[in-house]
């Protein structure tokens, strides 16, 4: 998303065209890519972004993740981040962005990366709308712990390789 826009400004055709763009869907030796397609069967049914944490600016901003109490470079391009689940109409409530959050693992590791974090909200007190960045639970069941809680609602989860 561009500064100033939001999911409903930009509509439902230009929010898929800019998301086949941005994984490169249907070339999976592309050079490029930003994160997992979780496929039932032949059809794809969701997505999660995954890639350096160098690759999102918005994120590395101060007013994205808190980085008070955190000793470590913002733009180290080893630490990996996990920002975004995806699942298609039909198939939600089927654990599809828990499956995503487990596959980011090996995928950020086998890639080179010597971190990877998640910045999920607690589900006690999130609205559904910011759901789209997973559960603090289904980063745990994927090997996550708590690495800071910047907020009430929101939580830094890490996993160290």
């Amino acid at each position: 998303m561009q500064p100033g826009e939001s999911w409903r400004s930009v509509g439902p055709d230009e929010l898929a065209f800019r998301l086949r763009q941005q994984t490169d869907c249907g070339h999976p030796n592309a050079d490029a890519t930003s994160g997992l397609l979780a496929f039932l069967g032949a059809e794809a049914v969701g997505w999660c972004a995954v890639e350096p944490r160098t690759e999102y600016a918005r994120l590395l901003r101060n007013n994205r993740v808190p980085w008070e109490d955190r000793d470590e470079d913002k733009a180290d391009g080893s630490v990996w981040a996990v920002t975004c689940f995806v699942t298609r109409t039909g198939f939600r409530k089927r654990g599809i962005a828990s499956a995503l959050a487990r596959a980011t693992v090996d995928f950020a590791k086998q890639r080179g990366a010597r971190a990877l974090e998640g910045y999920p909200m607690t589900t006690k007190e999130a609205i559904l709308g910011e759901l789209h960045v997973g559960t603090a639970g289904m980063f745990v069941a994927a090997g996550f712990t708590e690495a800071s809680r910047p907020t009430r609602r929101r939580v830094v989860m890490r996993i160290d390789f």
